[in-house]
């Protein structure tokens, strides 16, 4: 899918070297301690078609990988419908402003109408001031419930 100057594909499992540096910036973004361990079990999924997490890279003109989305199906009880839920995105910090982010997110739109999801959610952290202001530009605000994390 394109959207100007920028293209949104499946990752396949010759653009490592184009995700990696996209994968380690979202993670330095939420001061995630990541290993090579993990940056590969994480690639093997995204690369393996019968796991349930999907990746794509978004494309500037120049060749580029400028921003990443993790996206998968699952299912909404209370509707009896399957949703999107976006696990992971980012931008290059170099390439913000310059509709990367838009072009994931009517990606993201297109593959909701496509697959007949009535909605997609995702997380964010409270600190994210600047996706969060994205996000808002969607949506209109964040839902109204609260995230808890049980850690074993």
């Amino acid at each position: 899918m394109s959207n100007g100057d920028i293209t949104v594909k499946p990752i396949t499992a010759e653009d490592k070297d184009a995700w990696r540096p996209l994968f380690r910036g979202y993670a330095v973004f939420y001061k995630a301690d990541i290993n090579s361990g993990i940056e590969d079990e994480v690639w093997r999924w995204l690369t393996d078609p019968a796991h349930v997490l999907e990746g794509y890279l978004a494309w500037n003109a120049e060749g580029s990988a400028v921003g990443l989305i993790h996206i998968r199906e699952c299912p909404r009880p209370l509707s009896g419908k399957m949703m999107g839920f976006l696990d992971d995105m980012f931008v290059d910090p170099r390439q913000r402003g310059a509709g990367v982010a838009d072009a994931l997110f009517e990606f993201m739109r297109q593959t909701a109408e496509d697959r007949g999801w009535p909605v997609f959610r995702w997380l964010t952290q409270h600190y994210n001031y600047r996706g969060r202001a994205f996000y808002d530009k969607y949506t209109g605000s964040s839902s109204d419930f609260i995230m808890y994390q049980w850690k074993f």
